[in-house]
């Protein structure tokens, strides 16, 4: 029997597709031999009355060998030639099919119902197997469910697992708590345990432990048997995680989401395609249908929204969200696109901070501008590029209600009239059309103007007091001249009225 008969299907070896013939065969030979060992006891030692017949203890048994070999078991059922053929004291079985429950001599409360189900089965209690050779090489293994054509095929003695689907957990032989369902859904588990793969092929070549995969070929190529190596992934989406290898602790839910990925960690796709082409890349997170899909290696990312970093490739640190990203960059953030026109931030307005004041240019790259020398080429004094000023015209004026709707009285300068006296004084918008006076700059401007009168006042108040040092000097000698003038005058006299 091949597996999955669609020929859609490449993702097993020619190897496996033949993995239940073969094994088909490995168990039928013993019970060939077994049929022809007990043929002639068979037909000397056919119990009373005959096999459509009723037993005691509430046991039933219809065909050659059915039960043949019970002694004290009770309420067991038995339809099928050699069907529950060993079975001594255990109660509660029922086997429907040829072979089913075959050794089972001591194990309580199974269900076989199928050609060859649960054949090999002694002790294992409370299993249930539907379907060809399901269960066929349990022997101890207990509380297990398969429903479907070879399903747990090669399970022995593990336990709590259930399979339902066409080879689902066929070479699974002492894993326990797994859960496969859809056709070779975990197919190659063998000791792996708390795996939930739902889906045709999901988990398809895991051995590894604590995996979840829901959806066509999710998580197919999971290998490592190490809980640290290949564990840990939840995968939910048809080709989700489907060629993971090693990586740890990933979750991907959507189709194809982290589909190439192999060794990458601690990564988060949620969408389709979501994280679709990374392969080493570690902890990033993707949110919305093609987010981050041409990331490869880059970790540490975060996409929120369809298509959000959908350019990104290599670089770390990013976050978009509802913005493409740019091929490459590492350590930026981006929220919006061309699409957003305004932008309102709760908790800012009114909020008391100190610190250096933001600027946006017109990509829209928020930042504080530096002033330090090293971000800084040409330096050079001012001198007269500042009295470009002189020729601004301060203006009154209120802002549009659309922008200002209290329409408060404003001060300050417009932005045409500027660009006519001086453009590097103002700034364009993203189209390129004038938009804002560079007030910082003009500052400056004014910063330099104020400290070249500054100057001059010093100078005049130098020329002035020299002036007036000279004007002392000079006072001071006509001081003494008047005072010399003062001692050659004659004496004053005075006339005798009575002369």
């Amino acid at each position: 029997m091949n597996l999955f008969r669609s020929t859609t299907t490449t993702l097993i070896t020619s190897n496996s597709m033949n993995l239940s013939a073969f094994r088909r065969a490995l168990f039928l030979i013993p019970l060939v031999l077994a049929c022809f060992t007990f043929l002639p006891r068979l037909q000397a030692q056919l119990p009373s009355p005959a096999p459509d017949g009723g037993y005691p203890n509430g046991n039933t048994a219809e065909g050659d060998g059915a039960l043949f070999n019970l002694t004290t078991g009770s309420f067991n059922t038995a339809v099928g030639s050699v069907a529950l053929f060993s079975n001594t004291t255990a109660d509660s079985n029922t086997a429907i099919g040829q072979g089913a429950l075959f050794n089972n001599t001591t194990g309580p409360n199974n269900t076989a119902v199928g050609f060859e189900a649960l054949v090999n089965n002694t002790t294992g209690a409370a299993n249930t197997a539907v379907g060809t050779n399901a269960l066929v090489g349990n022997t101890t293994g207990a509380n297990n469910t398969a429903v479907g054509e070879d399903a747990l095929f090669s399970d022995t003695t593990g336990d709590l697992n259930t399979a339902i689907g066409l080879e689902a957990l066929a070479a699974n032989t002492t894993g326990v708590h797994n859960t496969a369902v859809g056709s070779g859904a975990l197919l190659s588990n063998i000791t792996g345990v708390e795996n939930t793969a739902v889906g045709n092929a999901a988990l398809l070549f895991n051995t590894g432990d604590d995996n979840t995969a829901t959806g066509y070929s999710a998580l197919a190529s999971e290998t490592e048997s190490n809980v640290l190596n290949g564990a840990l992934d939840t995968a939910d989406g048809a080709f989700a995680l489907f060629s993971n290898t090693t990586g740890t602790a990933n979750t991907a839910v959507g189709l194809s989401a982290l589909r190439v990925n192999t060794t990458g960690n601690e990564n988060t796709a949620t969408g389709a395609d979501a994280l679709d082409s990374n392969t080493t890349g570690a902890a990033n997170t993707a949110n919305g249908v093609v987010a981050l899909f041409n990331n490869t290696t880059g970790s540490f990312n975060i996409a929120l929204g369809f298509a959000a970093g959908i350019t990104l490739t290599t670089g770390d640190h990013n976050i978009d969200i509802g913005n493409v990203g740019v091929a490459g960059e590492a350590n930026t953030i981006r929220i919006g696109n061309s699409n957003q026109t305004a932008t309102y931030i709760a908790g800012i307005s009114g909020a008391g901070v100190t610190g250096i004041a933001v600027k946006v240019n017109a990509a829209g790259q928020l930042g504080t501008p530096p002033s330090t020398a090293r971000f800084k080429d040409d330096i050079r004094p001012m001198n007269e590029a500042s009295e470009a000023i002189l020729g601004l015209k301060p203006v009154t004026f209120r802002y549009k209600k659309e922008i200002d709707p209290e329409r408060a009285p404003q001060f300050g300068l417009v932005a045409e009239d500027v660009a006519k006296v001086n453009p590097d004084l103002i700034a364009r918008d993203a189209k390129g059309d004038v938009y804002t006076v560079r007030y910082d700059a003009v500052n400056a401007m004014l910063l330099n103007e104020f400290l070249k009168e500054h100057q001059k006042v010093k100078r005049l108040e130098a020329a002035l007091a020299a002036v007036n040092k000279r004007l002392k000097a000079q006072d001071a000698k006509i001081d003494k001249v008047n005072a010399k003038l003062e001692l050659t005058k004659p004496a004053p006299q005075v006339a005798n009225n009575g002369q």
